[in-house]
């Protein structure tokens, strides 16, 4: 017995219609049926269009429907991307495949519908993403420009140099060095091998301390000499002033 495909159709039409009474449009009867029925993701506002996605799916009877696959087109896609609809037709092909001889508008549409929906959360979980990220290296930069550049011992070193070489301050202290060379005094004082070089210098002539003679006249008036106490007139001090 040969199927009655109009009975069918007719018959799934009407079952249709009863479901998605507010959604579905029937746009053709004649040479077959032709309707839409809308799906949209649960955020979406058909008002706004801000938030969500939606579409409408748009299916054709062929004459040997259920045992011939249908039409199917998308129209009027709200927040999808072009990759999104291609997608969404390859899997509604997938459902007819397994569904071929089988009434199956109902189980195309609920599961382009889970489809849309899974494809939501994928978007709204990259934007969290994004923005998290963005978030990140917001803070990341902030916190660079207050912690600024990490201060190592040669980079101090090489921005001191740079910095006293800008500002004068190391040819100012290259003339306060040179103002400050020793007097003979400060000279004498400082190095203590000045202290035995007289001794030094006759025990490498050859001669003995006790065989030196010294020439007592040369210190008769020494008590007539007149010593400044304080000893500030370096200049003209001479070694063995202070013994």
């Amino acid at each position: 017995m040969s199927r009655n495909y109009k009975e069918d159709q007719a018959n799934e039409i009407e079952a249709l219609e009863s479901i998605y009474y507010t959604e579905m449009e029937l746009l053709e009867k004649e040479p077959s049926y032709k309707f839409s029925i809308t799906i949209a993701t649960e955020e979406y506002n058909a008002d706004e269009e801000a938030d969500g996605m939606a579409c409408k799916l748009v299916f054709t009877y062929t004459p040997n429907y259920p045992d011939e696959a249908p039409e199917v087109a998308i129209e009027d896609p709200v927040n999808m991307e072009e990759l999104y609809e291609r997608k969404l037709l390859e899997h509604m092909k997938k459902v007819i495949e397994e569904n071929i001889g089988m009434e199956m508008i109902f189980s195309l549409v609920s599961s382009a519908q889970e489809w849309l929906n899974e494809r939501w959360d994928d978007h709204k979980l990259h934007e969290e993403e994004e923005r998290t990220r963005k978030l990140l290296e917001a803070e990341e930069a902030e916190r660079k420009k207050f912690e600024g550049t990490r201060v190592t011992v040669e980079s101090f070193l090489k921005w001191r140099a740079e910095f006293e070489e800008s500002t004068g301050i190391a040819a100012k202290r290259e003339k306060n060095n040179d103002s400050k060379k020793l007097t003979g005094k400060e000279l004498f004082m400082c190095d203590t091998t000045l202290n035995d070089s007289d001794i030094k210098f006759l025990l490498e002539a050859g001669e003995s301390i006790e065989n030196v003679k010294i020439d007592e006249t040369l210190f008769q008036d020494i008590g007539d000499l007149e010593l400044d106490d304080d000893d500030s007139n370096d200049e003209d001090w001479v070694p063995g002033a202070d013994d």
